[in-house]
């Protein structure tokens, strides 16, 4: 029998009463595609049959004898009316309790004083945990959250990420810069574009209004360290460092950063099973460099040649801290390495301020003097600096080690300090 509303309440009540007799439930229907689906308990779910693009599906619009007879009507001819307008309202119903589900958490978080979904503060950490702190260093994901939570979240943390636009993203950073924290502003961008592009990709933005402040920062300016390439400040220097009256193990730690050309945190964290004085070889740990994270846990050791020198000094010292565990201990327990600022005290008391030379200087000596001086072609000196550059195959990590160009660059470049210490072999390059 087609039609509308062809049901009673008194046939919807026999509807019941049939289906307790019988103990199963019994379907009536009312036209236009809905029907009661009396329960032998007494109650019956109203339900809505309808098609769209074709195809059927069913929707529920009630129980009885919560939802009347003229109720369920009711909510049946709103849904076809969507219907007929193109939205299907089981769909549309779904998305109506997703908005009162993230309601309800965002509430829920705001008053435990977290961000509510949508937000930038929610987005970030969501990036935070899931993205940047699987790339990075457990470091470099410590300090991108603090940049954050100081200078980005009590701004625009509780903002709708969607909603941010350029100028309110600049006007943060501009608070940055007008503290002189230039490099940092430029940090903070950066992280921020990364959220905004994670924010894309997981459907809680459209657009990265980072990407829009290109030129809009004052620019970094870049400050090298400093040291010194002049030859005869050189041969000075190395004369001041062997003549040094302090701790041995500095006077070690001075000379040897001018032979290893490490990084002064590899330097300090050197560990004696590390070297092979017989074999002339320091093999330093791929989760102790300067790399990436996934270098670290999967990139080749980096091996540093020993000198004759460095072989001499690394020997006289292991009689003092050999049965440690550090080549250099701090002063106070072999449980830990020297601090960071013993080279650079020790170059402070010899004369040598910050704008002089610094501990990290000494790389940067090596650079340029080998590559002047010694001839060496710059692709070893890369190498053995351990600089991250991209080789033939455009890999983002060299794995070419150029090893017996290095042993071989190592003795030269000894050989070539002992000179400058004595005060021989110093040409100066003339201008042309």
């Amino acid at each position: 029998m087609r039609g509308k509303n062809l049901l009673t309440d008194k046939a919807v009540r026999a509807a019941l009463k049939q289906a307790a007799e019988l103990g199963k439930a019994v379907t009536v229907n009312d036209g236009a595609g809905l029907t009661l689906e009396a329960q032998p308990s007494g109650s019956g779910w109203w339900r809505l049959r309808y098609w769209v693009a074709g195809k059927a599906n069913r929707l529920s619009v009630g129980v009885y004898p919560d939802t009347s007879l003229a109720d369920a009507r009711q909510r049946r001819d709103e849904a076809r009316r969507k219907v007929a307008g193109g939205d299907d309202p089981s769909e549309a119903r779904k998305a109506d309790r997703a908005a009162k589900a993230l309601q309800a958490e965002a509430s829920r978080l705001a008053e435990a004083g977290l961000p509510g979904p949508g937000t930038f503060e929610f987005v970030a950490r969501d990036w935070l945990n899931t993205i940047h702190g699987v790339r990075v260093s457990p470091g470099h994901a410590e300090r991108t959250r603090i940049r954050l939570e100081q200078d980005a979240f009590p701004w625009i943390g509780r903002r709708p990420i969607g909603e941010i636009e350029a100028p309110e993203l600049l006007q943060v950073l501009r608070r940055v810069e007008a503290r002189g924290a230039i490099e940092t502003a430029h940090r903070i961008k950066d992280a921020c574009g990364q959220v905004f592009r994670f924010g894309i990709a997981t459907g809680a933005c459209l657009r990265n209004p980072a990407a829009d402040l290109k030129d809009a920062l004052r620019p970094v300016q870049t400050r090298h360290h400093a040291a010194i390439v002049d030859p005869v400040q050189v041969g000075k220097l190395l004369r001041d460092m062997s003549d040094y009256q302090g701790q041995p193990v500095t006077r070690a730690g001075l000379l040897l950063s001018a032979l290893l050309l490490l990084r002064p945190g590899e330097l300090r964290h050197m560990e004696w099973a590390w070297v092979d004085l017989d074999g002339a070889t320091l093999t330093v740990p791929a989760e102790t460099m300067k790399r990436t994270k996934e270098d670290k846990a999967n990139g080749p050791p980096h091996i540093v040649p020993l000198a004759a020198q460095a072989v001499k000094l690394l020997r006289d010292l292991k009689a003092l801290t050999g049965e440690g565990r550090y080549v250099f201990p701090a002063l106070t327990t072999s449980q830990r390495c020297m601090s960071e600022n013993t080279v650079r005290s020790a170059l402070r008391r010899l004369g040598y301020g910050n704008d002089d030379m610094t501990a990290h200087g000494f790389r940067a000596t090596a650079r340029t003097m080998i590559a002047e001086r010694l001839g060496v072609e710059p692709e070893v000196i890369e190498a053995q600096l351990a600089h991250t550059v991209a080789d033939s195959l455009g890999r983002a990590y060299n794995r070419t080690q150029f090893l017996e160009q290095r042993r071989a660059m190592m003795s030269a470049w000894a050989n070539y300090l002992d000179r400058l210490r004595d005060g021989a072999d110093v040409i100066p390059i003339r201008a042309v």
